[in-house]
């Protein structure tokens, strides 16, 4: 597990780069990826899985926040030995349906069990490929979903996010 961005915030975002599906070739006949993710101004990296157009990386990258806000940021690139990295494709998933489930847990007062708290539908502002939910299970707020990739001619990436609140991290 990679964390990032550890300090005193007030819980724990976990993102895990679970896999890609249909990614773009950018060598002769596959690619090398990996990718970078970006909450507010940190940074992590899963890593490279040579000769893979469907890559598995099932990795988690744990950002320590205030709350659950703003947007996380995917970026895809192929990995080259002798040149720059080659852009696979971008993605990114807003926050605020992570935190408006996190208000209504708390609202609800959820402790146990498993509870669907928002469905979120894919538009033209997100890049979500189908209808996901947000849903509270073991302590956690999670969201799995398919992010489809911009800027590249194919490519999904299957992601989860997780809150965890701050009394539920010791």
């Amino acid at each position: 597990m990679e964390e990032a961005g550890r300090g005193t915030g007030c819980g724990l975002l976990k993102v895990v780069v679970a896999r890609g599906r249909s990614l773009a070739v950018r060598d002769f006949t596959s690619s090398d990826p990996y990718v970078i993710v970006r909450v507010a101004d940190t940074t992590a990296k899963t890593k490279v899985i040579n000769s893979c157009l469907n890559p598995v990386w099932n990795e988690e990258m744990t950002f320590s926040m205030k709350e659950p806000v703003g947007v996380i940021k995917f970026e895809v690139f192929d990995r080259d030995r002798f040149k720059y990295d080659d852009k696979m494709g971008h993605a990114f998933l807003d926050l605020q349906p992570v935190a408006a489930a996190t208000k209504l847990r708390r609202a609800l007062q959820l402790m146990a069990g498993e509870t669907k708290l928002r469905k979120v539908a894919p538009d033209i502002d997100n890049c979500l490929l189908s209808d996901s939910f947000v849903m509270y299970a073991n302590g956690e707020v999670a969201l799995d979903t398919w992010l489809r990739l911009r800027d590249v001619e194919s490519g999904e990436l299957f992601i989860t996010v997780k809150w965890i609140e701050a009394e539920n991290t010791k």
